[in-house]
């Protein structure tokens, strides 16, 4: 089971509240790097313990989407009754990590473990999303399931990679961080 620190995982916190706020929304975009949202509520599952994480990162989300389109722009394209789609969509990734870090072992072997559970939650997250979206914003006439199909073979690829990209820097910080432990003089594990 991965398990951090108090200490780190206030500072996982910080961070993935960073770098939502730094990547979300074209006015909030302070680098040009594509929205990190999905994975950060998947490592929000996987690093952080405290279950009122998944409200507050939602609510920082939903804060600046509502900023981003204006309080008055009412009838911005993705603001719509499907926008709490978003909710079971980012709840599955948020759930997915939890699992991850049940079943997370400080071993390469665990990598196998990470894409195929970052994967599976990731197209849990477009089925509801993208087709919550297609099926209840009332943007499209008749919707079909094939329909949703095919935004999904769009979308997902284009969302599951950016994850991957956030998803594979914070491996690859947690593996340099576990791995300095005993240089820090760290007699447990728990980073």
């Amino acid at each position: 089971m991965l398990e951090l620190s108090k200490r780190s995982q206030i500072a996982v916190g910080i961070a993935l509240v960073l770098l939502m706020a730094m990547t979300r929304g074209s006015h909030f975009n302070l680098v040009d790097l594509p929205s990190a949202s999905w994975a950060v509520f998947f490592l929000a599952g996987v690093l952080l313990r405290p279950r009122w994480v998944f409200p507050a990162l939602f609510l920082q989300a939903t804060f600046m989407d509502v900023m981003s389109v204006g309080w008055t722009n009412a009838g911005h394209h993705c603001m719509t009754v499907a926008y709490w789609m978003l909710v079971p969509a980012y709840g599955a990734l948020w759930f997915g990590g939890r699992l991850y870090a049940r079943w997370h072992q400080d071993s390469v072997r665990s990598l196998s473990t990470l894409a195929a559970v970052m994967a599976g939650s990731a197209l849990v997250c477009q089925l509801f999303s993208s087709g919550g979206f297609y099926f209840f914003s009332g943007r499209y006439a008749e919707p079909t399931f094939v329909g949703m199909l095919e935004r999904i073979a769009v979308y997902y690829p284009q969302y599951l990679s950016t994850m991957a990209f956030y998803v594979a820097i914070a491996a690859l910080l947690y593996a340099a961080f576990y791995a300095a432990a005993p240089l820090r003089g760290g007699q447990d594990h728990r980073v």
